[in-house]
């Protein structure tokens, strides 16, 4: 059992707002042990001596929708509350319960199966703890843990049955912008040919289906949210995201983008594709960037390929399309993105550490504003 005395309080305040050590203090494994049980006060408020306890009728959140629709600016911003952690996407959820269907779907593999004693029961009580084992064991506790893994909701029905208390957000976006995402930036989506804008509008079509459907079959327990209404009113869609979660509003969720790499705050992959968007406030940056970019014979039949975009509430006509106006405090956001925005590639080098401030040298531009990501071996 670790707990935590004067002489780690004292190495503490060698600790950089970020997390760094400074003045050559090291992590060692202690050190370690001690910064996970301090970000597990902050999220949790137990007794550090008190062990977690978890089960499957803990209030689980699972988020999820088609990738590049937004799911990692949600969980970011969840993440950002005191009470929640979501953490990285796993891989291995979606992985498992594609396997389990696979299994359902085939008559003579449940015969098999079920003359082997491997029944729907032994098979739902495995799933039950090997996905338990992984939300709550690869990150830190806190009183609502969250999972995202975009394509776990094609499941949704099944958790909703093997966690009786979970609830999901559904992330929805416009299948223009999410297909132009995947394929300008190169994101890797298992069965997308992103070297089509045919073929990825038609599979971005099955899979919100899939997923619209059994949202809206689970009824009070799975919310759509419209990635463009996060985005244009943040303050309006996390209030209501929060009620239905039965989460106590804190104003930290607006401001993700402050707590990055902070205990207690948003832990990021430097892996996801995601990541370098997220580091920033929320924004309208990415909303039209598809406008004129899709080839002209798929425009001419987009109501054809993609027929879900008018039943989520999209024109499949417009371009560029009207999705709202966004809130001041937005629009301020959005102006300081883009007035940055030049000096992000210009960034060549150093960082010195001089009484926890950083400063950085740039080839042609002078940078007042700097993200971060220092990687630590422990």
């Amino acid at each position: 059992m670790v707990t935590i005395g004067n002489r780690h309080v004292k190495q503490l305040k060698n600790i950089a707002v970020n997390g760094v050590f400074c003045n050559g203090t090291k992590i060692n494994g202690e050190m370690r042990d001690v910064l996970i049980l301090m970000r597990t006060t902050l999220r949790t408020g137990q007794n550090l001596s008190m062990p977690f306890i978890y089960n499957k009728d803990m209030p689980l959140i699972f988020i999820g929708g088609v990738p590049r629709s937004g799911t990692t600016l949600m969980r970011a911003m969840l993440d950002a509350h005191p009470e929640v952690r979501c953490g990285e996407e796993t891989r291995v959820i979606p992985r498992i319960l594609a396997m389990k269907q696979m299994w359902s779907r085939s008559g003579r593999e449940k015969m098999r199966l079920d003359e082997a004693g491997v029944t729907d029961e032994v098979l739902d009580a495995a799933m039950q703890a090997f996905l338990l084992e992984i939300i709550v064991k690869h990150g830190e506790p806190a009183n609502f843990l969250c999972n995202k893994d975009p394509f776990a909701l094609k499941s949704l029905s099944y958790l909703a049955k093997i966690f009786p208390r979970a609830k999901f957000v559904l992330m929805i976006r416009d299948g223009r912008a999410s297909v132009h995402s995947m394929i300008s930036r190169k994101v890797t989506i298992a069965g997308f040919d992103l070297g089509s804008y045919r073929d990825c509008l038609t599979k971005w079509n099955r899979a919100i289906e899939t997923m619209y459907t059994q949202c809206l079959d689970a009824e009070d327990k799975c919310l759509p949210v419209h990635y463009e209404q996060l985005v244009l009113h943040p303050e309006k869609w996390m209030r209501t995201l929060l009620k239905f979660l039965d989460i106590p509003w804190n104003d930290a969720v607006l401001h993700h983008e402050e707590l990055i790499g902070k205990a207690g705050g948003v832990s990021l992959s430097k892996v996801e594709r995601s990541t370098d968007q997220v580091i920033k406030p929320v924004n309208v940056e990415a909303l039209s960037k598809w406008v004129g970019k899709i080839p002209a014979d798929v425009v001419r039949d987009m109501a054809v390929i993609a027929p879900m975009l008018s039943r989520l509430g999209y024109d499949p006509h417009a371009n560029p399309p009207n999705y709202g106006q966004p809130d001041p405090k937005v629009l301020d956001n959005t102006r300081r993105v883009r007035q940055f925005a030049p000096c992000k590639t210009n960034l060549f080098g150093q960082f010195q550490m001089n009484n926890l401030q950083i400063k950085v040298k740039s080839k042609n531009c002078t940078v007042t504003h700097v993200y971060l990501y220092i990687s630590i071996e422990i």
